[in-house]
């Protein structure tokens, strides 16, 4: 049973690392119209368990994305500068939406393997039962 629930760990480091991005890319597009934001960007990484590799995965370190912020002319906004400028954000929509159904069909990739693993222990509990 051990790998039963090991193969449930993973899938479920799986699910909560794409949560982690998915509230990211939210983040990103409720922020879109807001000046100077920075999007924000979710690194993964391998955990590793007394020197070994358990397969799971878990998010990494949150960070901004350094591009150009979109400058915006507006003079009449209280954040433009001199010459009618002002710094907008950096998000692109369209990646964003990208990511985000990327990370929803890593999520239901790992809820399937989810199910499938307790499918599976629940059919080997049967069998040892009879």
């Amino acid at each position: 049973m051990p790998d039963f629930s090991d193969a449930l760990n993973v899938a479920a480091s799986g699910m909560r690392a794409q949560a982690t991005r998915l509230r990211h890319v939210s983040e990103n597009i409720a922020n879109t119209d807001t000046p100077g934001y920075h999007r924000k960007t979710v690194t993964f990484r391998a955990v590793v368990d007394g020197g070994d590799r358990s397969g799971e995965v878990e998010a990494g370190r949150v960070r901004l994305d350094r591009t150009a912020l979109q400058k915006i002319y507006d003079p009449a906004h209280p954040l433009a500068d001199a010459t009618g400028h002002y710094d907008g954000s950096n998000v692109n929509l369209l990646v964003e939406i990208a990511d985000a159904r990327e990370a929803q069909r890593s999520y239901e990739a790992n809820l399937k393997m989810f199910d499938q693993i307790r499918q599976m222990s629940n059919a080997l509990m049967d069998l040892l039962r009879k």
